[in-house]
């Protein structure tokens, strides 16, 4: 989730509870050290990855190509 641009912090820590920090942390310790610096370049000062600072307001990216999960099962088109 950390590594998509459109995902909020925000929504990292409602799910998984890490907070800012602490994924930035361990995409430090995941990743190859050449991956990380690309990666915090990208995602830093990205409007998208902060609910707050982000253009709309209702609803969330969803691309038409993702399947929906209901009741833990990925259900066919």
């Amino acid at each position: 989730m950390a590594w998509e641009d459109r995902t909020t912090f925000e929504a990292i820590a409602l799910q998984f509870g890490l907070k800012e920090q602490e994924v930035i942390d361990l995409m430090r310790t995941e990743m190859k050290p050449s991956s990380f610096r690309m990666w915090r370049q990208r995602v830093q000062g990205r409007k998208t990855k902060h609910a707050k600072l982000r253009a709309f307001s209702e609803g969330r990216f969803k691309c038409t190509m993702q399947r929906q999960i209901n009741n833990n099962k990925i259900s066919k088109r």
